[in-house]
């Protein structure tokens, strides 16, 4: 596999080895001693999601103390992904990265603690996946509304289909982090 280091510190954009031939290909698309070389994280759980094409998700995150480091995936369709960085003393504080995951590319993103993350579906069908370095704890989640004029996400998305929570979401000027810049 190779790695790129992306502008925004801890976020880093993962490619796995790829082997084509006429019946398809074969990938190792994780392999825990590889990864946890890579990105000193330890996964404890792994997530699914099926979107239809226009689906919005986002901006989700979980506060200290159950933070998660995420790795996340398109087994099928393709997404937009974007990461916000949400660490307070971090020079990128409030900035965001984008990248188009798909099943075709089979482009990797890790995103650390301390980011919010979302995704928007391109095709119907398509299949997310992500692995998580702490549980699911719903006390500890919080979300930042999707299309905040201070966070300036460029969606490419005009009419997205978003669920009430997402819609409902706390804007970015509000938004009191519990994350600190760390890696």
């Amino acid at each position: 596999m190779t790695h790129k280091i992306t502008d925004i510190k801890g976020l880093i954009v993962i490619e796995p080895r790829v082997f084509n031939d006429k019946r398809g290909y074969f990938m190792e698309s994780f392999s825990q001693e590889k990864y946890k070389k890579l990105l000193g994280v330890d996964f404890v759980q792994d997530n699914e999601s099926e979107s239809k094409k226009d689906v919005l998700r986002a901006l989700h995150f979980q506060n200290p103390p159950f933070a998660q480091d995420k790795l996340v995936r398109v087994v099928r369709g393709s997404v937009l992904d974007v990461a916000v960085d949400l660490r307070k003393s971090s020079p990128t504080y409030g900035q965001h990265y984008k990248i188009l995951l798909s099943a075709e590319n089979k482009k990797q993103l890790f995103i650390p603690k301390g980011f919010a993350h979302g995704f928007v579906a391109l095709e119907d069908n398509t299949l997310f996946s992500y692995k998580c370095s702490d549980y699911y704890n719903a006390d500890a989640e919080e979300s930042i509304v999707w299309n905040d004029a201070d966070l300036a996400i460029d969606w490419d998305i005009t009419n997205p289909i978003i669920s009430e929570r997402d819609a409902n979401a706390q804007k970015f000027a509000i938004f009191e982090t519990k994350f600190i810049a760390e890696r």
